[in-house]
């Protein structure tokens, strides 16, 4: 008989239900032969303090946190990373030894290893950037972007006020352009992302004018669900790199995987029908 602990980890958010992340985790732990699981809890923002200071106690080694509790997270932390602070939230703690908790957002990470995985040739200073939206996901793209030396990004998001927040947090790299004209900004994008949930299953479509993509652009979209959105459907036929956002969810579980279970899990096919599953 063992006294080992087996480690356990899980997904913080409210709704959970529909998380692709305890399908994904738990295919790594069955295919590296590892102890350990991972579950889905739906708390409410009122009862999460008191859920983390609880779980390392039942032998949770970290969780991910979703929407809508990355900002809280990173405020409940007792060590926070430089990314995390610079993105402004924590999709990622990890519950040390000596009783820290310690915050980390891999969004970023996770945004840049899809991109290079599903568009080998993409090179990040080709061009400028175009970025749709301005909530926490686009906070980490634009980090990430902005890292891997893209020379210019222009973002423009429904409501001015939150685009001009994010060029004042991030810099003289950053240009605002109005929603209105967003389908402008394509013309000179080599990379094109858009952060919003527009044309997510159950959401409006994305209304930006395509017509001004370049053939050389590589487009990517965070959403996926569908996997091929309206905006990548039309820029794959105008001859663009198209690459779906499901890689980079997929790639943001590799750190917290590797720091909870001690394996660097591998993205690849399998990975992807096993998320998909």
């Amino acid at each position: 008989m063992t006294t080992e602990r087996i480690p356990l980890a899980g997904v913080i958010g409210s709704p959970i239900a529909h998380s692709k992340s305890p399908q994904l985790h738990m295919y790594w732990l069955r295919t590296y032969g590892l102890k350990g699981h991972y579950i889905p809890m739906d708390v409410s923002g009122e009862n999460l303090e008191i859920v983390l200071k609880t779980l390392p106690k039942m032998g949770f080694v970290g969780v991910n946190i979703t929407v809508p509790h990355k900002l809280r997270a990173l405020e409940l932390a007792d060590l926070i990373t430089d990314r995390a602070t610079l993105i402004g939230a924590a999709n990622t703690l990890i519950f040390r030894k000596d009783g820290k908790i310690h915050a980390d957002n891999t969004d970023g990470y996770g945004f840049i290893e899809n991109l290079r995985q599903g568009a080998p040739n993409w090179n990040p200073k080709a061009g400028p950037a175009a970025v749709l939206g301005a909530g926490g996901a686009a906070r980490a793209v634009v980090a990430s972007l902005i890292d891997v030396g893209v020379p210019e990004i222009m973002i423009s998001n429904r409501t001015r006020v939150r685009a001009e927040k994010l060029a004042e947090d991030f810099g003289n790299r950053l240009r605002v352009v109005e929603w209105v004209k967003a389908g402008n900004m394509l013309e000179d994008a080599r990379t094109v992302v858009n952060t919003t949930s527009l044309g997510m299953l159950g959401k409006p479509e994305l209304r930006v004018p395509l017509d001004g993509l370049r053939k050389d652009a590589v487009v990517t979209d965070l959403v996926y669900n569908p996997l091929e959105t309206r905006l990548l459907r039309v820029a794959r036929e105008m001859g663009c790199v198209t690459v779906d956002g499901l890689g980079m969810l997929l790639h943001q579980a590799v750190p917290a995987f590797e720091r909870w279970f001690g394996q660097r899990p591998e993205v690849d096919k399998a990975t992807r029908a096993a998320a998909l599953r």
